[in-house]
């Protein structure tokens, strides 16, 4: 119950593959989801993973509102909490769009990512979840489940023309704008 510090790129934290979640439902794992959601809702993001708050499991969360002032015309994303997920792409299609992340500040990239997904996974009662979506949901959860295989966006960028500070690229838009 406390919004946390995020990490930044450079924290080897960051890098680390995280270690699955093996017991559900218990008080430790939903005080870990309330506190990535009060982070993540503190920083006006559409996802966090436990990873970015310094914590070594296999767990996301995203979701999106139509008050996000960081989203206005993105569609809106079911708030969900995802645990040990496992993404498979729905063909090979791919969409490139701008990321940015909460643990790069100030930056964004040009990123390609499967143009449609099935995850799979539970959520935090061990309930299974299983969904097939496209476009931007498909984008959010891709991003947030690479943070629990130490990857980062800028990792994932394959043109660096398309790579920069979020002020030189968009002027008129703030780093609160970063994903």
């Amino acid at each position: 119950m406390a919004v946390r510090e995020i990490l930044k790129m450079g924290d080897a934290r960051l890098l680390r593959t995280a270690q699955p979640v093996t017991a559900f439902d218990t008080d430790a794992l939903h005080l870990l989801v309330t506190d990535l959601l009060d982070t993540m809702r503190a920083a006006n993001g559409a996802g966090l993973a436990a990873p970015q708050i310094g914590v070594d499991l296999q767990v996301v969360i995203f979701g999106s509102r139509d008050s996000n002032p960081r989203y206005p015309d993105r569609p809106l994303v079911p708030p969900t909490v995802l645990v040990n997920p496992s993404i498979t792409p729905l063909g090979e299609e791919e969409d490139s769009d701008w990321e940015g992340c909460l643990s790069v500040p100030g930056l964004r990239g040009m990123v390609p990512r499967w143009s449609a997904i099935r995850y799979t996974g539970f959520d935090q009662f061990g309930d299974p979840i299983d969904r097939s979506v496209s476009g931007f949901h498909a984008r959010v959860v891709q991003h947030e489940c690479d943070h629990l295989w130490g990857t980062l966006y800028p990792m994932r960028v394959r043109d660096f023309t398309k790579f920069g500070f979020t002020e030189v690229l968009f002027p008129g838009i703030s780093d609160a704008q970063d994903d």
